[in-house]
């Protein structure tokens, strides 16, 4: 049959022809030339440029845990080895001690009845902050969710570990301002975590790095 088309050859069409051929394969909405409606197409169909740095963002959030783990791990270690069972050291006369308690409730001594739904929060917390880190795209929310991360890491561990038991342990807690309770470093990382997520939503800033206006 090609063999048939290449002798006898094919009728001429007329340039009209030609024409309404190419606007008919031409996409709708578009003029033949690539005109403002293949523009708009285009647009349209343009996917939305790749968002950078949750990496490194990620990385934040967990470097920040572990130093807060860790800075709260050693003092609780030295409390115990080196303060628990002595007389309170002053550090500023009266209005702040070092007094080693132990503490069955929440943070500041509250709650010292639900010591095994503390433990559960506190895990459902950390939980809840690695989920959402894989939207993370902020670094001031990086180092909010990496203080909470680490100051919930911090008493869990105490939770599990110390006596009485698993998931009912007693909390070290050695920061004794004057008339205030007693609390330790992972407490203090937990509320300031708090305070700066607080302060990041009222400016409107998202952790994925979008800012809001309401």
């Amino acid at each position: 049959m090609a063999e048939a088309e290449r002798i006898i050859g094919t009728p001429d069409t007329p340039d009209g022809d030609d024409e309404q051929t190419a606007a008919a394969g031409a996409p709708a909405g578009s003029g033949a030339d690539g005109g403002p409606g293949e523009a708009g197409a285009d647009e349209r169909r343009a996917p939305e440029p790749p968002r950078t740095g949750r990496g490194r963002r990620i990385a934040v959030l967990f470097a920040v845990a572990v130093f807060a783990y860790a800075l709260d791990l050693v003092s609780k270690l030295l409390v115990v080895s080196r303060l628990e069972g002595h007389a309170p050291i002053r550090l500023v006369g009266d209005l702040l001690e070092l007094h080693a308690i132990r503490n069955p409730g929440a943070a500041f001594g509250f709650g010292a009845a639900f010591t095994i739904i503390f433990t559960l929060i506190a895990a459902a917390v950390i939980v809840v902050i690695i989920r959402l880190a894989r939207k993370l795209y902020s670094f001031p929310w990086a180092v909010a969710l990496g203080l909470l991360l680490g100051g919930a890491l911090g008493n869990l561990t105490d939770r599990i570990f110390r006596a009485p038991g698993v998931f009912e342990g007693e909390v070290v807690d050695f920061i004794a301002p004057k008339g205030f309770a007693v609390f330790n470093l992972a407490d203090s990382a937990i509320v300031c975590g708090g305070i700066l997520i607080v302060l990041l939503s009222f400016r409107g800033l998202d952790p994925d790095g979008t800012v809001h206006k309401d």
